[in-house]
């Protein structure tokens, strides 16, 4: 079979060029789709999904360095940065300096804060109903997703 540029190919391997057929595509757009599946549900908790990512993650455990939450979250602490003035000014959080450590900084949450966990508990089951999922296909996606999140670690 010919291909671009007259170069032959194997059928195959050709079709393996099929954007429908890039892992990296299909990621890409199911990380868009749920995102934007959230985005009405999170919009009633007054958080965008970045900001409840952040709060899942106080909610298992306050107070929290930047530091630990980046890595609880995978993400740089000055990507955080920014997010966390965010939530301080929408009383969610407060953030002060760990004592004997001036260059660490402590997220803990307000009451206001630890509150809200309440009215988030309806988002996973709105969640799984909005993406017509069940609870086991959800743990079987988590468990590629992981699979495949620690395989690309391993790569890079």
């Amino acid at each position: 079979m010919k291909g671009v540029m007259g170069v032959t190919v194997d059928s195959d391997r050709a079709e393996d060029l099929l954007l429908e057929h890039q892992l990296c595509f299909a990621l890409s757009v199911a990380s868009r789709s749920v995102v934007a599946a959230y985005k009405p549900v999170l919009e009633g908790l007054g958080l965008t999904h970045p900001q409840y990512l952040v709060m899942l993650a106080l909610w298992e455990q306050s107070p929290r360095t930047v530091k630990e939450l980046g890595e609880a979250l995978a993400q740089e602490p000055a990507t955080l940065s920014p997010m966390l003035k965010r939530l301080e000014g929408a009383g969610l959080v407060t953030r002060e300096r760990v004592a004997g450590n001036e260059r660490a900084l402590a997220i803990e949450l307000t009451d206001a804060g630890a509150a809200l966990r309440e009215r988030a508990l309806a988002v996973p089951g709105t969640m799984l109903e909005r993406l017509e999922l069940d609870r086991e296909m959800l743990q079987e996606l988590n468990v590629s997703m992981r699979r495949l999140i620690d395989a690309a670690q391993r790569a890079a």
